[in-house]
């Protein structure tokens, strides 16, 4: 098992930042993979939630592709509401952690999942969009976005702000917006690094990077600079019991954990 893919890194890596005892807003594809592997390993009382109502479901296994509200994945929920109950209880401060994907993020950490190009009315191409992802992103307390790391995902601007970051980065910038000043963005993990923010400047920070790789390696594959520290951790890669629970438990199929390369 010494081999293990990009997909496969960014799910551990994910799954290691969810504590026991707490709530965490799920979004679909990688979130929810990483959300199982930390039930099963080091959280098992993590309360999932989800935007179409569920809270607190013991996903089945094996993942079913496309089943964010599939019975499956709504496995023992201990209560379903409704959509707007759920980002109600993210707005008066009751989900802990949001987990998003993005196609592309920015310096501030605010993520694009909408769109690419200069003109929304013609992009050169379209995502699914938002969907819960907004809400995500500006209520609950610590949103933690797990995404390839490509250069062309990190830049100096997204084409369009789908989930907000810290903005422009300027003082009282969220509250400007409307938003909560102590929410936001908390942390980036990629296929290569892990990245935190500045509590001044509210730029990205450079906190880790995968064993075997330089810092150096990973500032090369972004299209701006974060902050780097003195002191940039050597982040463990996928365990034996994180692997062995992914391919045999969660993900057999690999519809998930085999949709990138290897490392």
């Amino acid at each position: 098992m010494s081999e293990y893919t990009e997909a496969e890194v960014m799910i551990a890596l994910c799954a290691r930042l969810l504590e026991n005892q707490k709530t965490a807003f799920i979004g679909f594809g990688m979130p929810q993979v990483a959300a199982i592997l930390a039930q099963r390993i080091q959280a098992p009382q993590l309360v999932q939630v989800f935007e179409f109502g569920a809270i607190g479901p013991t996903p089945l296994t094996p993942f079913v592709r496309n089943t964010m509200g599939g019975p499956s994945n709504c496995y023992r929920s201990i209560a379903w509401t409704n959509m707007n109950q759920i980002f109600a209880q993210a707005q008066v401060g009751l989900v802990d952690y949001g987990v998003l994907g993005a196609t592309q993020i920015d310096i501030y950490g605010n993520i694009n999942s909408t769109m690419l190009g200069a003109d929304y009315k013609r992009p050169t191409k379209r995502f699914p969009g938002s969907g819960g992802a907004n809400e995500v992103a500006s209520y609950c307390w610590r949103t933690i976005i797990i995404m390839m790391h490509e250069k062309r995902r990190f830049v100096p601007r997204v084409d369009f702000i789908t989930s907000p970051g810290f903005l422009d980065g300027t003082p009282g910038a969220r509250e400007r917006a409307g938003l909560p000043g102590d929410t936001g963005p908390w942390r980036v993990v990629t296929s290569k690094a892990l990245f935190g923010f500045d509590d001044d400047s509210k730029k990205m920070t450079l906190l880790g990077v995968l064993r075997g790789l330089t810092p150096e390696q990973v500032l090369a594959e972004m299209d701006f600079k974060p902050l780097v520290p003195r002191r940039v951790e050597s982040l463990v890669p996928p365990t034996e019991q994180e692997l062995r629970i992914l391919r045999d438990e969660i993900d057999p199929a690999k519809t998930i954990i085999g949709r990138t390369g290897k490392v």
